[in-house]
């Protein structure tokens, strides 16, 4: 059995009688002083072993979204109407979508960006309007001449007014013409406007009379308002809420379709035998805009490739007058990748707080074409997208996010002008991960900075002790 003294024999930490020793006021003081220092170095270790700390590096993009980004957008354009508002996607590996209409919505705004009512519905797109194969050489002057003196005397006068909004100049109204002239003229002689009054149809040169064309929203040509008289008078401007004609553009189709709106004026009895008929009608025309402004908002997804996304004017039957496109828009909001929560987020930029902060680059922010800038003006945006990833301790991936750089500019342009948004997406991304700090690590600097002042006060106590004593000696005429 081993003894106690042989297990005393092993103690590092041999102990000197407390008659020995002897306490001192310096060494008192010095006591305090490390036992303070211990406990300031102490804190500002476990402060230290608490924070986050963070490594960021470079590396190829390694998306686990896929190979399709995802831009959402909210952006108000006062003079562009939503009738004719079309976003559209390219890229450099040849994908060209028009028009895209599954995953955005439209909704109609005035001058002042303020929404006028509910969505606005384009209807199904028409890939072929039909016209008169054969056009006569000598002009058949059937529809009314209405300008802006007496276009309203005229709208409140017949229950039905159908009026062709055109330009000299355009492609489409030259083909629209001698049909329409030929539907008036056959309509003008079943009802004779003098004897029956019902309807009447005419016709608006927009380079005439533009600021009635303006008034009534007209901004593609050529354009087919159908007009009521009656309730459908608006109270807060006076003028009617009128609809949009969007069928075919030959005679017959004109005359068939001014023959049902015609058969909705008179006693039900005669209504019901025209239900199929005017149900057709109803599927070729829609509520007009009922303002010069869209807002467009919603989402697409595009390739992780250098591309654009463009919002312009478009439409296969109608011409525009680039000179009077006006592209001006206000930002709302436009991100990159998948939605983050803002619970996620705030977690987020408790770790890294400049995640997320691109944001807001363009949002909140108007891009006006000023008269001093002319006509033909497109906005282009070009905009720098790279990836950050951040992963927490436990390896998992808590934020996919998207962060982009962007340069806005204006160009005259020899097209119709647009809005463009021209993208460049980083092939590397930048990983930050959370470096976890080792307790071990922690206790070891615990236990240097306590060892360590410890030693460093018995030093300069030992120190100062001997320089105090040889002072009193020296003070007492002793000899060494």
């Amino acid at each position: 059995m081993i003894s106690s003294g042989k297990i005393k024999s092993v103690d590092f930490y041999r102990k000197i009688p407390r008659d020995l020793t002897e306490a001192s006021v310096s060494g008192a003081g010095l006591s305090i002083i490390a036992a303070l220092s211990m406990m300031f170095l102490f804190g500002m270790e476990l402060n230290d072993y608490l924070s986050i700390g963070t490594s960021t590096s470079v590396i190829v993009d390694k998306s686990s979204d896929g190979d399709f980004l995802r831009i959402d957008f909210n952006i108000s354009f006062p003079a562009l109407s939503c009738e004719f508002a079309s976003v559209d996607v390219s890229d450099v590996l040849g994908t060209n979508r028009l028009n895209i209409t599954k995953t955005v919505r439209k909704f109609s705004i005035d001058s002042s960006l303020r929404s006028t009512g509910a969505e606005f519905h384009s209807g199904p797109a028409t890939n072929l309007i039909k016209h008169d194969d054969e056009v006569d050489a000598e002009s058949i002057e059937g529809s009314f001449v209405l300008t802006e003196h007496n276009f309203d005397k005229y709208v409140h006068q017949f229950p039905i007014t159908i009026v062709n909004f055109y330009a000299p100049w355009c492609y489409w109204s030259q083909r629209l013409r001698p049909s329409w002239d030929k539907a008036a003229k056959i309509m003008k002689e079943r009802y004779d406007p003098e004897m029956d009054g019902r309807i009447l149809l005419g016709r608006v040169d927009c380079t005439q009379d533009g600021d009635l064309c303006r008034r009534h929203h007209i901004q593609g040509y050529p354009s087919i308002r159908i007009f009521r008289k009656g309730s459908d008078v608006r109270s807060d401007h006076g003028h009617h809420d009128h609809e949009s004609y969007y069928g075919d553009r030959d005679t017959d189709s004109l005359v068939k379709t001014a023959e049902n709106l015609v058969a909705s004026i008179p006693a039900e009895s005669q209504k019901l035998a025209l239900e199929d008929n005017s149900s057709v009608t109803e599927n070729i025309k829609r509520p007009a805009p009922s303002t010069g402004g869209c807002r467009i908002e919603g989402y697409v997804r595009v390739k992780k490739v250098p591309g654009n996304l463009i919002i312009s004017a478009r439409s296969d039957a109608h011409s525009f007058d680039a000179s009077q496109m006006n592209m001006s828009h206000f930002i709302n909001h436009l991100s990159f990748g998948r939605h983050v929560s803002p619970r996620v987020m705030s977690d987020v930029k408790r770790l890294i707080p400049y995640v997320g902060s691109s944001h807001d680059r363009l949002n909140g922010r108007s891009f006006i074409n000023t008269r001093d800038l002319g006509a033909n003006v497109t906005m282009e945006h070009y905009l720098q997208i790279v990836k950050t990833e951040v992963i927490t301790r436990k390896d998992y991936k808590l934020v996919e996010e998207y962060e982009y750089t962007a340069h806005s500019s204006v160009a005259q342009s020899l097209h119709i002008p647009v809005a463009k948004f021209h993208l460049e997406l980083s092939p590397m991304q930048v990983l930050i991960t959370e470096n976890q700090k080792s307790f071990s690590h922690f206790i070891t600097n615990v236990c240097a900075i306590i060892g360590g002042v410890f030693t460093v006060a018995g030093i300069m106590d030992s120190i100062l002790h001997n320089t105090i004593r040889i002072m009193k000696k020296v003070e007492l005429g002793k000899n060494f």
